[in-house]
């Protein structure tokens, strides 16, 4: 038998890590997924729990006892600007004062209850030396009517 001349076995060369196979690209795309969407998620809780922070801080000043009505409506306007603040851009919200205050609570309201209604004693009563007659449940249950439509807005 005669031998015959035969090469060496040839190895193909090393398999590299670029490009990607697919399974990597769909791994790292359900990484940034859910990332994305737990940051979403994250930020939405938030400012949900803002809101019900809000909510109970608003049933807190209607059933303080020991505050008179001028407090409650200085705590009251205290609030809708924190939460004003809180929802919106705070360039846009935190300057308004007056008519401008009371025409930006009424958005979203078709009845204008803050500018022509009872939330007026909202604008300037906090401010007043003399207290202001109005009707404090009916103030409330607007304060709590605005809350309740708030949406954080984008900004």
């Amino acid at each position: 038998m005669e031998s015959l001349p035969l090469k060496d076995i040839h190895l193909p060369p090393d398999v590299g890590i670029w490009p990607l196979a697919t399974g990597w690209w769909l791994l790292i795309g359900l990484i940034l997924f859910l990332m994305i969407t737990g940051l979403w998620f994250y930020r939405h809780l938030k400012r949900r729990s803002g809101l019900r922070a809000a909510n109970k801080l608003l049933l807190a000043i209607a059933n303080d006892s020991l505050q008179t009505d001028q407090q409650k409506l200085t705590a009251l306007s205290i609030l809708l600007r924190r939460v004003a603040i809180s929802t919106a851009p705070r360039d846009e919200v935190a300057s308004l004062n007056g008519a401008a205050w009371l025409a930006y609570l009424d958005q979203g309201f078709k009845d204008a209850p803050f500018s022509q209604g009872i939330g007026r004693c909202l604008a300037d009563a906090h401010y007043r030396a003399t207290p202001v007659e109005v009707d404090l449940p009916a103030v409330i249950k607007l304060c709590q009517r605005w809350l309740k439509q708030q949406q954080p807005k984008r900004g």
